[in-house]
C-alpha cells in the first residue's frame, strides 16, 4: 500500500508561481513512474506531466509546456511540480499519482495510487 500526501496548492495571481509537492510512503517509489494530473470543475481529469523512475520527463499537456516542470527526489520519496507563469485556466485540483510501472504513461488507469488533491486557484 502506498500513501501520497500533497502540499503546496493555494491562491495566486496570474503570472505567479507555485510548487506542489507529493510525498510517498513505501519502498518502491524509486522504481515507479509518478505523474501530476489536474481536474477543473466540470471537466475530466487530465494528465499534466509524468516522470519515469529514472527521471525522464514526459510532458503531455501542451498548454503547460515551458511553464511547468515535474521533478523527483528518490532519496526523499517526493515528486514536485514547479508551476511558473500561472494562468487562470490552470485553476484546478491537482493530483499526484503513483505509476503501475516505471514509465510515465498518460492514462488514469496506468496509475495505482492517488493523492487527495490540492487546489490551485489562479486569479486574473
Amino acid at each position: 500500500q502506498v500513501q501520497l500526501v500533497e502540499s503546496g496548492g493555494g491562491l495566486v495571481q496570474a503570472g505567479g508561481s507555485l510548487r506542489l509537492s507529493c510525498a510517498a510512503s513505501g519502498r518502491t517509489f524509486s522504481s515507479k513512474a509518478m505523474a501530476w494530473f489536474r481536474q477543473a470543475p466540470g471537466k475530466e481529469r487530465e494528465i499534466v506531466q509524468a516522470i519515469s523512475w529514472n527521471g525522464v520527463i514526459i510532458s503531455y499537456a501542451e498548454s503547460v509546456k515551458g511553464r511547468f516542470t515535474i521533478s523527483r527526489d528518490n532519496a526523499k520519496n517526493t515528486v514536485y511540480l514547479q508551476m511558473n507563469s500561472l494562468k487562470p485556466e490552470d485553476t484546478a485540483v491537482y493530483y499526484c499519482a503513483f505509476g503501475r510501472t516505471g514509465w510515465g504513461y498518460s492514462s488514469v488507469s496506468d496509475y495505482d495510487y492517488w493523492g487527495q488533491g490540492t487546489q490551485v486557484t489562479v486569479s486574473s
